[in-house]
């Protein structure tokens, strides 16, 4: 399969590279900068994994290419708009849109993008960063990519794109259920985002305060509150399961989220929490932890 990745950062380097590694047909949409950097010091990946370095193919928005079988988004949600665009002229009648984007809202604008079929789910787990000279530094034991129809079913596409991905050093593992597995995973990183933003702190001293570990409960149980409301198939016990694994994190973890905020950048805050609190105040839902994290993301951002 032809595969093209948007944008050669942390998540779509990595993921990217392994299937390169593998020997599968990846190029990577970049920025002028970027496909410099590349052209100069390739595509450099330092991982736990292993390490591996390689010339990338690359493309800028607008110049022709061959159709593309499917098309990795890992961009932030505030990129989206862009990538959209840029993205645009390389999706045929066959092509699949994989988004690899925290958070569920993006699933509608792609859809109203591209069309419903066109959009599969997915999300990954993994630590990954550029550093100032663009390697891709990935940290994680884990480093895992998960893909699914939204229906369930092992069509024929999701097969081909599951042989695809077979067979490399990161986990890509095909889920019968991603929907759920994108609710679940949207409230956990709304949970770590909320209480590591707000704090500014990562996650260990949060737990070590009483009032800290009622915060973390809280937060769960009202995005849990906000989900179902909107009939998110959220399983029965995730809120104890979520609670535990924030629990059991190592002690010096942060969100990205949070770093974003350390380093000046701009926040998810709209796409995780103002998403959130527009359900909340549809379903006249009492959300206060909700409603100051998304406050102090908002006056973060003013400034």
């Amino acid at each position: 399969m032809r595969v093209l990745i948007v944008g050669a950062g942390g998540i779509g380097g990595y993921f990217g590279g392994r299937l390169v590694e593998k020997g599968e047909d990846v190029t990577f949409l970049v920025r002028h900068n970027r496909k410099q950097q590349l052209d100069e010091n390739g595509l450099v990946i330092e991982s736990v994994h292993g390490n591996m370095e390689f010339k990338p193919k690359t493309l800028l928005s607008g110049e022709p290419a061959e159709p593309f079988d499917v098309i990795l988004l890992s961009t932030k949600a505030y990129h989206l708009q862009g990538a959209i665009k840029s993205t645009k002229p390389y999706v045929t009648e066959n092509t699949m849109i994989l988004p690899l984007l925290n958070g569920i809202a993006h699933v509608d604008e792609l859809r109203a993008a591209f069309g419903d079929d066109k959009v599969i789910g997915g999300l990954c787990f993994i630590e990954t960063t550029l550093d100032e000279q663009g390697k891709v530094i990935q940290t994680s034991p884990i480093h895992d990519l998960v893909f699914g129809e939204f229906s369930g079913e092992k069509t024929d596409r999701i097969q081909k794109l599951q042989a695809t991905f077979q067979g490399t050093k990161a986990s890509f593992r095909l889920s019968e259920n991603i929907e759920q597995d994108m609710w679940h995973k949207y409230q956990f990183i709304a949970t770590l985002s909320g209480v590591t933003s707000i704090f500014r702190s990562p996650i260990g001293p949060i737990r070590d305060q009483e009032y800290g570990v009622n915060t973390i409960q809280t937060l769960l149980q009202e995005v849990g509150g906000v989900m179902r409301s909107v009939a998110a198939p959220l399983a029965d016990e995730i809120e104890a399961n979520q609670f535990e694994k924030i629990m059991q994190m190592g002690y010096n973890m942060k969100s990205s989220l949070q770093r974003d905020m350390e380093k000046g950048l701009k926040t998810e805050a709209d796409h995780f929490f103002g998403y959130l609190l527009k359900i909340s105040k549809e379903k006249q839902l009492s959300t206060p932890v909700i409603s100051t994290i998304y406050a102090n993301l908002e006056i973060y951002e003013d400034q």
